[in-house]
């Protein structure tokens, strides 16, 4: 979200000169910014600065439709981006006081449908233009393998995903709390936001302010306020340890940033799949001009797919400020989710008998 504190984000500004305070360095350089023609400025050290607020939010779907093309026709683009601008202009239009209630008992947790449920347009974000890469209007993110759609699991991929589910299967989802989802509990955001990879939600918070010193970057994500702090330099020898976001660890490549993260959590699923211990995730970062970067990535896993695969997103720069995202304000309603999992299963006992 942008200028507008909205109910989901209320907070303290997270500034980026605080950010940078917390490891150790001081404020952002202030620099003029460059022309659309230029890459950009640079920071003290020389490195290509990619210090601010950036946002990826976009209407280009993941995973190419089947049978598309890989870029968008002008046709295409109009249909989608005023499509959108349509859904915005009704959904931000004054309810019906007179409306009935909406029906009872769904049962999809992020009410996608915003004229009967819990959601409407003052919560979403989802942006209002397709991801446009070079000149090309692109239909999806995913760009390798050629169709833009993620390759097939491999048998051991497989086997891994059902059993998994086998493991699960003797429990209810709300049996206790670490049957919910992480993003549920606060402990990662929703979708990948911070990633890695890195990618927006189509829902609302994709917004990122990246923060660099000499040896470090760090990239805090909106959504749930996570943070990745990426060393750069040579990489030590693996310790085993699997954080949430991974171990990454940087280099620049002329003006491309490079990282690469492995020891992936294996409870940090992407897109229904664990991560294998093999993994490895390669970003790239590269500013083409004042108002873009271009963020690559490749998802090498050849334990749990048939072929390496990934894509590019454009991260578009803007002014406005970041707001926290205080995740259920510490989660409290996590217990009474429990809690009413509990009455429920009481009052069916009560029935039984």
């Amino acid at each position: 979200m942008r200028a507008l504190p909205r109910p989901f984000r209320m907070g303290l500004d997270l500034l980026p000169a605080f950010l940078g305070s917390l490891l150790c360095v001081g404020a952002l350089d202030a620099q003029a910014p460059a022309s659309a023609s230029d890459p950009g400025p640079r920071t003290a050290w020389g490195h290509p600065d990619l210090q601010g607020n950036w946002t990826n939010a976009t209407l280009t779907p993941f995973q190419r439709p089947v049978g598309q093309p890989a870029v968008m026709s002008a046709a295409q683009v109009a249909e989608i981006e005023s499509g959108q601008a349509a859904e915005v202009a009704a959904g931000a239009a004054p309810s019906d006081p007179d409306r009935p209630p909406p029906p009872g008992g769904g049962t999809d947790p992020v009410c996608i449908d915003s004229s009967t449920s819990c959601y409407n347009e003052v919560y979403r974000d989802p942006g209002d233009r397709v991801a446009i890469v070079g000149d090309e209007p692109r239909s999806s993110l995913v760009t390798t393998p050629a169709d833009g759609r993620i390759p097939d699991l491999t048998a051991e991929g497989k086997r891994r995903v059902e059993a998994f589910m086998a493991s699960r299967a003797d429990f209810g989802p709300f049996d206790h709390p670490e049957l919910r989802p992480l993003a549920e509990r606060c402990v990662v955001s929703f979708g990948m936001s911070a990633g890695p990879p890195m990618l927006p939600n189509y829902w609302y918070n994709n917004n990122y302010t990246i923060v660099q010193t000499p040896d470090h970057i760090l990239i805090m994500a909106e959504m749930v306020h996570d943070v990745r702090i990426i060393r750069l330099g040579e990489r030590p020898a693996g310790q085993g340890i699997t954080p949430w976001f991974g171990e990454s660890w940087g280099h620049w490549d002329g003006e491309t940033l490079v990282v690469e993260t492995t020891n992936l959590n294996p409870d940090h699923w992407f897109r229904g799949v664990p991560p294998s211990e093999d993994r490895v995730v390669t970003e790239r970062f590269k500013r083409v001009d004042a108002e873009t970067i271009l963020y690559e990535f490749e998802i090498d896993d050849a334990t749990m797919f048939t072929s390496a695969w990934g894509g590019q997103v454009p991260f578009k720069r803007f002014d406005d400020r970041v707001y926290e995202y205080a995740c259920h304000e510490g989660n409290y309603a996590l217990s009474n989710v429990l809690r009413g999992a509990r009455y429920e299963e009481e009052t069916e006992g009560r029935r039984d008998r």
